[in-house]
């Protein structure tokens, strides 16, 4: 969108750089890299990121509005966990970079979720790419290192010792993301740990760590429920459904309560009409409206053409939504002179006794197929997978 530093950007760009970054990034994970990284960044004009900051503080004001009563309708009964409470520590809303029937771009609210994505990595990897393409530092970092590092301890580690906390997975070594865990290792002093390695004595959760057994005080919690759902004959010692006294970071029923669940409350100029499928009217048009699952996460399970036929074969209709079709715009342009689309997360966090949340860091993600999925693209395309945005705002004066 800032077509000087796209112009700029696509003649520095190399595969020799392209392979530079990849080289300096997978040195962060001890596994390879379990997702695409795009050959480029995004520039973002104030026009866009005007509407995208406004569209993301309505939709925050109308989070926090909701009554204890109403979110947690969203909880399935099964998944209930206790000690439940008022305080999310943090929130991913995902946008799509869209045109209006003016051609104007705008921003459309996709997803959003109280849940914790690459806090870690995203930030390391802007580190990197202003490495590789040093013009970068025309644009002032939001948040310097050092102090990112703290804000993220203070949110996730609190007041604890960091040996006390744990970064709470389930089979993390065979994570995609498990290069964010490593950094967030690295920045905070924490160690990741398998949910099948944490033992419970009374009320009270251990893990071990060469032959010591350690007390948890605080989960940071990446677990994601529907994946626990699909691990046939997982057996462990903790269950998320006890009670224990620990402090989760974020308590995993936020996951549910600030989620797809949300979205036909919502209302603003840039968050598309949604329904519940129980609830959508006799008339509508389904193939303008894109069908998903409520609590499945990285895609899973939406269908973006769905028909009669498919809704008819759905029995808990109250567990899906009809979201309405946006137009993802392509307007970055690669060196091949074709353009890539592209949806923009937020992610925002705040510490225990505090009330505002702050944007910490963003993550992007570029296609050039129908669905924002790396899995749906050409395999020799470019410009596309996960990167970052540069925003107008930051440029060094």
């Amino acid at each position: 969108m800032i077509s000087n530093f796209r112009k700029q950007f696509n003649e520095a760009f190399s595969s020799e750089k392209y392979q530079q970054l990849k080289n300096i990034c997978q040195q962060h994970s001890p596994s390879e890299i379990g997702f695409r990284l795009s050959e480029s960044p995004v520039f973002i004009d104030k026009a866009f990121q005007e509407k995208l900051f406004n569209a993301a503080e309505s939709i925050i004001r109308q989070v926090d509005s909701f009554s204890e009563d109403e979110l947690n309708k969203a909880i399935p009964h099964v998944s209930f966990v206790p000690g439940d409470d008022a305080h999310y520590h943090f929130l991913a809303i995902d946008f799509g970079i869209c045109k209006n029937e003016n051609g104007e771009l705008e921003p459309q609210l996709i997803e959003l979720q109280a849940f914790p994505s690459l806090f870690g990595f995203q930030r390391q990897y802007e580190e990197e790419l202003r490495s590789v393409y040093p013009f970068l530092d025309q644009f002032n970092r939001r948040i310097p290192l050092a102090t990112y590092i703290e804000k993220l301890k203070k949110i996730i580690v609190g007041n604890e010792n960091p040996e006390n906390v744990i970064l709470l997975e389930i089979f993390p070594e065979q994570q995609k993301t498990a290069v964010d865990f490593n950094v967030t290792e690295n920045f905070l002093g924490i160690k990741t740990v398998c949910l099948t390695k944490v033992f419970k004595e009374g009320r009270h959760l251990f893990y071990e760590d060469n032959g010591r057994k350690i007390r948890i005080n605080r989960i940071y919690n990446r677990v994601i429920f529907d994946e626990l759902d699909n691990i046939p004959d997982l057996k462990t010692d903790f269950h998320f459904t006890d009670d224990v006294e620990v402090t989760w970071v974020t308590h995993p029923n936020w996951f549910f309560k600030v989620s797809k669940y949300i979205l036909p409350k919502l209302e603003h100029a840039y968050v598309p009409k949604s329904y519940f499928l129980n609830e959508a009217p006799h008339d509508i048009d389904y193939a303008q409206y894109v069908l998903k699952p409520l609590f499945s996460f990285a895609g899973s399970g939406v269908n973006i053409h769905p028909t009669q036929e498919d809704v008819d074969k759905i029995t808990d209709k109250e567990n899906y939504i009809l979201q309405k079709k946006v137009n993802y715009a392509p307007v970055f342009l690669d060196i091949n002179g074709e353009y890539s689309k592209a949806e923009i997360r937020l992610l925002f966090g705040k510490p225990e006794g505090s009330n505002q949340l702050e944007l910490m860091v963003n993550l992007v993600r570029m296609t050039k197929a129908e669905m924002v999925n790396v899995n749906f693209n050409k395999k020799d395309a470019i410009w596309i997978g996960s990167t970052m945005a540069f925003f107008e705002s930051d440029l060094k004066e």
